[in-house]
């Protein structure tokens, strides 16, 4: 699975070296961000029909899609639920991180 890009951030040293409008650099994280998680989203991979909902509502854009099968990149989700809510067949389940046995 690709992972995003991670870019280092860099503070900026006067108010013109800050980005404006379409200048803004996108398609990076800064770091990995999933240690404030209580919830994580396990795919039922029996119920899935890869319908590509989830992979499209994923605010985060953790879905990856590359495979015969959904894949979930636990360093970057951030446990929202709304692939779990948005998925039609039920395949994805909010798990409490302290119960998951992977």
């Amino acid at each position: 699975m690709n992972k995003p890009k991670m870019k280092s951030f860099t503070e900026p040293k006067t108010v013109t070296d800050y980005p404006l409008g379409a200048t803004c650099p996108s398609d990076h994280i800064t770091s990995i961000n999933a240690g404030w998680r209580t919830y994580r989203p396990v795919i039922d991979q029996e119920k899935c029909v890869l319908c590509m909902r989830c992979f499209l509502v994923c605010p985060d854009g953790v879905i990856d899609k590359s495979s015969d099968r959904l894949e979930i990149d636990y360093d970057f989700c951030k446990g929202c639920g709304v692939c779990a809510y948005e998925c039609k067949p039920k395949a994805i389940k909010m798990v409490k991180e302290a119960e998951f046995n992977g």
